[in-house]
């Protein structure tokens, strides 16, 4: 398939004319291994077919859509190829996969490079591939299809994650080559649009250690006090711009924490890095305009603002002013209500003030105290006539019953020291008593004592 002999025939006829050669030996030697006489093992067989395999037909390009591919955990691959007419066992050695760019998946129609062999122990033709490709397309651009298509499921490039960028940033990073023109139009058209101060880390954009140094880059300016970050070189080929196709490159600029511009290449060139970014620039000098504006556009905007601020101020004051009329004029009426009925509330106080004022309550309380005092006096007066009535009573009742007036009808009392003598036997003859009468005291010796029994009777007298 694609590979002739030096004599222009197809292998296939080489095969057929080899088979004639043996033929021909075996008829001129009966004694050769393999013959009935001398059979070969299996072993011996398989490794003498796999040996002929390899030395007819030797390295050849086959075509064909890989399927049932797997990987072992050494790192080979095994797949099928196959066409509408056939199929064919193929492995891929983990030294030579290594050097595959893009992703093996079933279903990709393939160009491999390799030999025949055959697989001893279960006796199967295999094809040993050296090298593959895709089949009408470039591995670049595979490689590319499949890492963009990857990147994508996993929402690197969402609108939806696109940060805005700063409207006026104070500091730029740039991450790019020292000495590449990206970095002089980056400066040139930030300098003439609004200079403001830019902060480089200097990286290389092209070769096997760029992806590496690009990520080292992204991740030391982010360190940095800055507000936006460009990253970026200026035209090249293809292979010159696969630095910021890499997938280490397009994960640093999607996991930036600080908005970033992309400016790879120019407008026709689409790199991963561009989709990744918040926003993509055409050109290195674009980028550089998109990160500022123009100062003579950016102070026209502000006169035209200011402007239009002085306008809408005036216009507010004047509808403030004619508010302010119409609320205090209505403030005034309220006003005017409010201090009438307050005055009338006020009247009304005072009156009641006045009714309450201590004057009057003490003028009240007077004749309320006079009333009192006219009550209590004639009710006093009339409890001392009673008590005087009374008493009266009382004293006439107490004087009946009074010791003087027991005197009075001649009776005398007689009295040793302080005590009353009520019985003779009380006494003793000798004893001094005193004997107090109505009106004068006797000094009396008892000179005899007699019982009641002998005591003579009272008189009426």
């Amino acid at each position: 398939m694609g590979k002739r002999s030096d004599t222009g025939m197809p292998l296939f006829d080489r095969l057929v004319e080899a088979e004639v050669d043996e033929e021909r030996a075996e008829r001129a030697d009966a004694s050769r291994p393999g013959d009935r006489d001398q059979p070969l093992t299996v072993s011996q067989a398989l490794k003498a077919a796999s040996t002929a395999l390899e030395r007819q037909v030797g390295v050849v390009w086959i075509e064909g859509e890989a399927c049932e591919l797997s990987r072992s955990s050494a790192g080979h691959v095994y797949f099928t190829l196959r066409d509408d007419r056939g199929q064919l066992n193929a492995i891929l050695w983990r030294s030579d996969a290594q050097r595959v760019r893009f992703k093996l998946e079933e279903g990709l129609r393939l160009l491999c490079r390799g030999a025949f062999g055959i697989y001893e122990t279960s006796g199967r033709m295999q094809f040993y591939v050296r090298a593959v490709q895709p089949a009408g397309v470039g591995e670049e651009a595979l490689a590319f299809e499949q890492l963009r298509q990857t990147l994508a499921a996993e929402g690197l490039f969402d609108a939806t994650r696109k940060r805005p960028l700063p409207r006026l940033p104070r500091r730029i990073g740039l991450v790019t080559s020292r000495t590449g023109a990206a970095l002089r139009d980056i400066i040139r058209v930030v300098h003439r649009r609004f200079p403001v101060p830019m902060l480089l880390a200097p990286t290389q954009v092209q070769g096997p250690d760029a992806p590496r140094q690009i990520v080292f880059a992204l991740q030391a300016i982010a360190r940095q006090d800055v507000d936006l970050v460009i990253v970026g070189r200026g035209g090249g080929s293809a292979q010159d711009l696969s630095a910021f196709n890499d997938e280490r490159v397009v994960r640093a600029v999607a996991a930036c924490p600080i908005p970033t511009i992309a400016a790879v290449g120019h407008e026709v060139d689409v790199t991963l890095t561009g989709l990744a970014a918040d926003r993509r620039a055409a050109t290195p000098s674009q980028a550089g305009e998109l990160a500022v504006p123009v100062l003579a556009d950016l102070s026209e905007s502000l006169r035209k603002a200011e402007r239009r601020l002085a306008r809408e101020v005036m216009l507010r004051l004047r509808h403030a002013r004619q508010d302010l009329e119409r609320l205090t004029g209505a403030a005034e009426q309220r006003l005017t209500a409010a201090i009438v009925g307050r005055r009338r509330a006020l009247a009304e106080l005072e009156t009641r003030v006045e009714k309450r004022h201590p004057r009057a309550q003490l003028a009240v309380n007077r004749a309320q105290l006079t009333q009192l005092e006219a009550r209590g006096t004639a009710a006093v007066r009339r409890r001392c006539e009673r008590a005087q009535r009374e008493m009266a009573s009382l004293g006439g009742r107490l004087h009946a019953m009074s010791p003087l007036s027991t005197l009075d009808r001649g009776y005398a009392i007689a009295r040793a020291g302080d005590a009353v003598i009520t019985a003779a036997a009380q006494v003793s003859a000798g004893d001094e008593l005193e004997v107090v009468l109505a009106s004068g005291r006797l000094d009396c010796r008892v000179e005899q004592v007699r019982d009641e029994k002998e005591a003579d009777p009272p008189s009426d007298d």
